[in-house]
């Protein structure tokens, strides 16, 4: 038994390649820009309060190929999509020569529309062009694994290189621009109210590191929509309002907690629980890591999951067997739900050796069917080469 085989960089733009020549036979792409998706070892539900957080950048993720093409006069946007399971249009046009809107349809469309939008805010009107753009992500959609800041930091890319390549305008994005424009396209575009740190770490990750992100001064706006999702972030917020902070991140203690208990609902209580002790677990992790304590480590992960299934309440079943799973195998040091929950992935730690051993005994046990990926720390948001994919 192993794990599943995961689309390289090299698969994923290989196949980019050819629908591309089959779509536009006579044609080469000029550009490609490669974000990953990541995994949050520890401090869940933490971005959108200002907390701190503990990702690293994984080897799947989206890629963009194109170019720019000669329309000045009207430019317009084409895109399209690799995506099997869609059962939307795969493919739109997007004039550019008016305001940009969020789509009716692809519902998908707005995690590069809503990039789009906001790129061009900082160019000026005679300088939009035209482009076409074919994307393909290898990341396992609704897994928790950050497919949508994958797709949104790739594609503020591949506009990076487009307008500096392609035309030498001069245009200076830092990471955290890049960041924080992203998360603001989901926000305002995809209508999900989500922190910025899968954007920060698909822009920021580093190979064989993890991150520690302190996101204090963020200053990400948050606009609820409907859902679990939303419900939980306005509860965060309602907590830090009662406890006079702008954000959980600043209330001082679980003491402190306590003492406006009285004054907030049972479930608000247990959120702003679950925020304040996960902060205090992700400083306490990161150190830990530095101190090569993976036992320490690996308790916080469990620590961190039963906070998320008791006071957050975005496990479900089947995470907490996962976890439970895991746990029994001898070289295991911590397992954990990871991403927003109500089902997704665990991430485990655990000994090279003991890799098989794990997969062996949660495929053998587990009531349903498992996936399983192994990952090591990958580098962020870059452009790759794509001459040698062109070579006849």
């Amino acid at each position: 038994m192993s794990s599943e085989k995961l689309t390289t960089v090299e698969e994923l733009q290989a196949n980019l390649i050819n629908a591309y020549h089959e779509e536009f036979p006579n044609d080469e792409p000029t550009i490609c820009a490669f974000a990953p998706g990541r995994v949050n070892l520890i401090g869940e539900h933490s971005d959108y309060n200002s907390c701190f957080v503990f990702p690293m950048g994984i080897s799947v993720g989206t890629m963009v190929i194109g170019k720019a093409l000669d329309d000045q006069e009207n430019p317009k946007c084409y895109f399209r999509t690799l995506a099997e399971d869609l059962k939307e249009s795969k493919s739109f046009e997007l004039d550019i020569t008016e305001q940009i809107t969020p789509l009716e349809s692809p519902k998908w469309g707005n995690y590069v529309v809503g990039v789009l939008a906001l790129f061009l805010e900082r160019i000026k009107p005679n300088k939009k062009k035209s482009f076409r753009a074919l994307i393909s992500t290898s990341v396992p959609i609704g897994g928790g694994l950050s497919s949508s800041a994958s797709i949104e930091v790739a594609m503020c890319t591949f506009l990076e290189i487009l307008y500096r390549d392609e035309y030498a305008y001069d245009l200076q994005l830092s990471q955290v621009e890049k960041a924080l424009l992203c998360c603001k396209a989901e926000q305002t575009y995809a209508n999900v109210p989500c922190g910025v740190m899968d954007q920060y770490i698909s822009c920021f990750a580093k190979a064989d590191h993890a991150i520690l992100v302190d996101l204090t001064n963020s200053n990400v706006k948050h606009e609820l929509t409907s859902g679990k999702f939303a419900e939980n972030v306005e509860h965060c917020q309602q907590a830090a309002k009662i406890l006079g902070h702008k954000n959980l991140r600043d209330v001082s203690s679980i003491d402190e907690l306590e003492q406006g208990r009285d004054k907030m609902s049972p479930v608000t209580y247990r959120r702003a629980h679950h925020v304040i002790t996960e902060m205090q677990r992700t400083q306490a992790g990161a150190q830990a890591l530095e101190n090569k304590d993976y036992k320490e480590f690996g308790r916080l992960m469990y620590e961190s999951h039963e906070s998320l299934r008791k006071y957050f309440e975005v496990s479900c079943a089947e995470l907490d067997q996962l976890v439970e799973l895991a746990r029994s195998v001898d070289g295991v040091f911590g397992s954990r739900m990871t991403g927003a929950g109500f089902g997704g992935c665990t991430v485990t730690l655990v000994k090279k050796s003991s890799v098989e051993k794990c997969i062996e005994t949660i495929k053998n046990n587990y009531k349903g069917k498992a996936t399983f990926y192994q990952f090591e720390p990958s580098d962020g948001a870059r452009s790759i080469d794509l001459k040698k994919s062109n070579d006849k």
